[in-house]
């Protein structure tokens, strides 16, 4: 029976292996599949002299079926002395970024728990925050700075997990980061203690709310805290707090303020900031920035743009703007990524235009429309991991396609089925997206078929192809050419701008001179003349 056990373990790691890969997401391993993540627990002492690690993360979950084999991801360039299945000390195999925990008999289904003993010196970031890793430097006056990204990688870079944008832990995480004395640990959640022991000091965060093991991450450094109170468009009250390094720390209040403006912003179009129990804050960090839950990292030097006249930061704003789009409104799959930075980066638009109005909407958008690289589809295929996924058109044309929905529906419409997505128990928190929810809500909440609409934008590479055809002097027929609705659209003729309704039939104009398409750039176009 030991042999026979033994030869299933190597094939069924010999399969498993044969899967595994550096990014994150793709296609769920039928081992992890019967995982529902609930709780991570990383305690781990954190050496900035020796750049290493040393502690467990304990992983609880529950079990949808019997199995004998556990699987969890970790990048494999640490020491793993243990692995405890409920407490109980078993065999298990790690090498190609994967843990394999072989059980001598089936875990029954239902709630149990994993801990990771491990130690070791995590992957070292060479350009964050586009490659993931571990950076590991000195502020100015010489104190160590430490800063962790791990978007593309996951959690995996760090801490064994189940390394999917399918499953979040439903009942929150917990970071208890041991550093030297003197330094500052900034975290996810709500500081639940600080300990000192023997030239250590331990910080202990703590959220309750489900959340993507990419933003379980901390950063480290001589930090002072620089906190204010916010209240929320419903009227709660939640601290705002800047983790600002000691040599920055007079510039903190002015950026909190300009923070405060974003954070007014976005609660305007997508409802009130999703972290409400907690905190809104940042951390200064040594790479340019990433959108970390509750903990956002900030490295963009307060180097401000003036947009309506006062500081803008737009490196903040975009990152800040995750806390709805990518952290409480979250894809299962990477193939849906467009949704996190598309809408997002049509936030970041709405960010302008409440600081310079319509005309300045409009501008950044005519800006942006010649740029696209327009190569591939932003949504292609399923299962795809995030390395797969990430390109750069899901940013610009992602909220190009938004700021196209604006125009066809209608501002009212618009925007108050927009809000009523970012706010709806159904795709929020525990509730994972998809392309096909958008979709679905856009259709069903504005009894509009904005199927083709959809499928143009983010399934193809196609831009909307408008024929003028002049049929005498003064006489045009202005038609679609590859799209089977009725759309709005301008038109400058000799007569001035109007708003038409336009569609594959067409419609006829008088104009002395020759039309002009879609002036204020409300869609990607192709014009053809005849």
């Amino acid at each position: 029976m030991r042999l026979l056990l033994c030869v299933a373990s190597i094939v069924i790691c010999q399969s498993i292996y044969a899967q595994q890969s550096f990014t994150s997401g793709g296609k769920l391993r039928p081992e992890q599949a019967i995982m529902d993540i609930r709780h991570y627990t990383i305690a781990l002492d954190v050496d900035p002299a020796s750049k290493g690690i040393e502690g467990y993360t304990l992983i609880e979950f529950i079990l949808l079926q019997p199995t004998r084999v556990l699987l969890f991801d970790l990048l494999d360039s640490f020491h793993i002395s243990t692995v405890l299945v409920n407490h109980r000390s078993l065999p298990f195999e790690y090498h190609n970024n994967l843990i394999a925990i072989h059980l001598p008999v089936d875990l029954p289904a239902g709630r149990a728990s994993v801990q990771v003993n491990y130690s070791g010196k995590p992957h070292v970031a060479r350009r964050p925050p586009w490659d993931d890793g571990f950076i590991w430097t000195h502020d100015s006056t010489g104190h160590p700075w430490v800063a962790v990204t791990a978007e593309g990688t996951g959690g995996k870079l760090y801490f064994p997990c189940k390394d999917h944008p399918s499953d979040e832990p439903n009942e929150g995480a917990e970071l208890r980061i041991t550093v030297p004395e003197g330094l500052v640990v900034a975290g996810p959640g709500l500081l639940q203690r600080v300990s000192h022991k023997k030239g250590k000091v331990t910080y202990d965060w703590k959220t309750n709310y489900t959340i993507n093991n990419y933003s379980l991450v901390f950063n480290v450094a001589r930090y002072r805290v620089v906190s204010r109170e916010y209240t929320t468009v419903l009227g709660n009250k939640v601290p705002m707090q800047f983790y600002v390094l000691e040599e920055d720390s007079a510039k903190a209040g002015h950026h909190l303020d300009v923070l405060e403006q974003t954070v007014r912003s976005r609660e305007k179009y997508f409802g009130e900031y999703p972290w409400a129990k907690e905190k809104i804050g940042i951390a200064e960090t040594p790479h340019l920035g990433m959108e970390h839950q509750t903990m956002n990292a900030y490295g963009n030097q307060f180097r401000y743009k003036k947009i309506g006249g006062q500081d803008f930061d737009w490196l903040m704003d975009h990152e800040f703007g995750h806390e709805w789009w990518g952290n409480k409104i979250t894809v299962k799959d990477w193939a849906d990524y467009w949704i996190h930075e598309g809408i997002n980066s049509f936030g970041d638009a709405l960010d302008i235009r409440e600081l310079e109005g319509e005309n300045g909407y409009i501008r950044h958008f005519q800006e942006m429309a010649p740029h696209f690289k327009n190569k591939i589809p932003l949504v292609f295929g399923k299962d795809l991991d995030e390395e797969s996924a990430y390109q750069g058109d899901i940013y610009g044309k992602g909220a190009f396609f938004m700021h196209t929905l604006r125009f066809v529906m209608g501002d009212p419409l618009f925007f108050s089925i927009l809000k009523s997505f970012a706010t709806s128990p159904g795709f929020t928190y525990d509730n994972l997206v998809t392309t096909a929810d958008v979709e679905s809500y856009f259709c069903d909440s504005s009894s509009m078929d904005l199927h083709p609409l959809f499928n143009l934008y983010l399934k193809t590479t196609s831009k909307l192809e408008i024929a003028v055809t002049k049929l005498s002097q003064e006489d045009y027929r202005i038609s679609l050419m590859n799209l089977d609705m009725t759309l709005p659209l301008e038109i400058t003729t000799s007569q001035g701008t109007q708003r038409f309704l336009v569609d594959k039939k067409g419609i006829l104009l008088k104009s002395s001179s020759l039309p002009l398409i879609d002036p204020n750039t409300y869609y990607l176009t192709k014009i053809s003349l005849e």
